[in-house]
């Protein structure tokens, strides 16, 4: 009698979760996404050091925090955020594309929305860390001063919780979807600077539509339209609050319609 072979068990989405996350620990979109968060407040302790004399007086503003908040948020809102957002995405993909992993991985007993769902779980998972870390960062660079300056202890203005925790929230879900349609490109496109050229037009073309009300329509605006509403003196063509429903009506669909081009792939890999 032969010995009856039992079926391969399909694997958990925690599993493969799990596995993703361990691949792209290696990846340089990980250290992209330190390097990111760190920068624009790296650069922010830099210039503060130097002038270290002016200090004292800018630590005792009672409006302390939220300039720092403003200040570091300005490039990031408008560059960081949505350019990382574009190139880890692809690094993420691509590390399947440079192994020649995709045929491999479609062959093994896992769904295809557990594979898809998974890597754009990541992507997003990385999008919150680099926020935290940004975070981080910035307090960073208002207590290194504090520490190392002769005389100059920490700020005693109140942080506005409410102004961060607001913030946060938007540019997140200001930038899911960019992490969306950038991941369904990168999926259907085997070369890595093809979705990558498309996301930095649509980006360039978003930021010469700031000043047209058809802005809106443009998901890869969201992350500036948040921090000019919020932070910019600048009257906006778009009303602010409705931009978190734009994103997530923009994120269903390219989440929807990349799912569905991925299950429809002639070339698997």
């Amino acid at each position: 009698m032969t010995a009856r072979v039992a079926p391969l068990r399909k694997a958990r989405f925690r599993d493969v979760c799990i596995a993703e996350w361990l691949k792209q620990r290696r990846s340089l979109a990980s250290w992209m996404v330190v390097c990111g968060a760190f920068f624009t407040p790296l650069v922010i302790l830099a210039t503060r050091l130097y002038g270290h004399e002016q200090l004292p007086a800018l630590y005792a503003r009672e409006d302390f925090w939220i300039q720092l908040w403003q200040a570091a948020w300005e490039s990031a809102a408008v560059f960081f955020l949505p350019m990382g957002a574009i190139l880890a995405t692809s690094l993420i993909v691509q590390i399947e594309y440079r192994n020649n992993a995709w045929k491999q991985l479609r062959t093994l007993p896992i769904s295809d929305a557990s594979v898809y769902l998974a890597k754009l779980l990541i992507v997003v998972l990385m999008l919150a860390q680099f926020l935290a870390l940004f975070v981080v960062a910035i307090w960073l660079s208002a207590a290194i001063p504090a520490w190392i300056v002769p005389g100059l202890a920490m700020p005693t203005a109140t942080i506005d919780y409410g102004l961060v925790a607001g913030d946060l929230l938007g540019f997140f879900v200001g930038c899911l979807p960019i992490v969306a349609l950038q991941y369904a490109l990168s999926i259907q496109l085997s070369n890595f600077m093809a979705p990558l050229g498309i996301g930095f037009l649509l980006w360039v073309g978003s930021l010469a539509a700031l000043s047209s009300p058809w802005v809106v329509l443009s998901p890869y605006s969201y992350t500036i339209l948040h921090y000019l509403g919020v932070h910019s003196e600048q009257k906006l063509s778009v009303a602010v609050h409705n931009l978190a429903a734009w994103s997530l009506v923009y994120t269903a669909l390219f989440v929807a319609a990349g799912y569905l081009l991925f299950v429809l792939q002639r070339q698997k890999g």
